[in-house]
């Protein structure tokens, strides 16, 4: 299971305080952008072993996120630093009236144990209503935001948020699978602050989430 140790950064040591410092009190500055990933040989693994795509989605996006220090930079207690992994907060889909919740699972980096928490979590709060389909008092400081807009194979995703609050986690949408012969893809969007994420660290992480979806055999058996 996860582990939610947080580690202090020093912005005079850490190789990107400058870079930190000018993103946020100089040019508050985030970016986005969306690639296509190839998912036939993930798709197919997960078909053959009867495995939902989403959760397994869900897993390989914060298995890579979490490989990556970048990635994980919060400011917990006045004090910015960084947490050991990130848990996904993902929505779950209320088919009766087209709304939406949020549920979070913790990580595991072995996958079947996720999934199966995955699946606990929608059989007991998948039919909760509300934002937040788990009690907001257990809500980890540690949650990202994941989620998938299945109708709609878009070209760019870009998140806006309104709040004034410091938050450096990224945020990633997948979107419809397009079937191209015997290919299969999907886009998938993500969102950074630029205080502590470089066009590299995205770049690492979609080439990352690429292999580890090509090679699903490695963790699905």
């Amino acid at each position: 299971m996860e582990n939610n140790k947080f580690t202090p950064l020093d912005l005079q040591s850490w190789s990107r305080g400058q870079m930190f410092y000018y993103f946020t009190q100089m040019t508050l500055t985030g970016f986005s952008l969306t690639a296509t990933l190839d998912i036939t040989i993930m798709k197919k693994a997960l078909e053959e072993r009867q495995f939902k795509f989403f959760p397994a989605f869900v897993w390989a996006v914060t298995t890579i996120l979490n490989q990556h220090m970048e990635f994980k930079i919060a400011i917990k207690e006045e004090m910015l630093g960084y947490w050991d992994t990130l848990t996904p907060l993902y929505p779950t889909f209320h088919e009766d009236n087209k709304t939406i919740s949020q549920i979070w699972t913790p990580y595991s980096n072995v996958f079947k144990d996720f999934y199966s928490g995955y699946l606990d979590n929608e059989k007991e709060y998948g039919n909760h209503r509300g934002v937040l389909a788990q009690p907001v008092s257990s809500l980890p400081a540690n949650c990202y935001s994941v989620s998938c807009l299945p109708w709609i194979d878009f070209q760019h995703f870009s998140l806006h948020s309104y709040e004034n609050k410091p938050y450096y986690f990224p945020t990633i949408e997948g979107g419809k699978f397009t079937a191209n012969g015997d290919k299969v893809s999907m886009p998938i969007s993500i969102s950074v602050h630029h205080a502590t994420t470089d066009g590299w660290h995205v770049k690492c992480f979609l080439e990352e989430l690429q292999a580890l979806m090509n090679e699903p055999l490695t963790w699905l058996d």
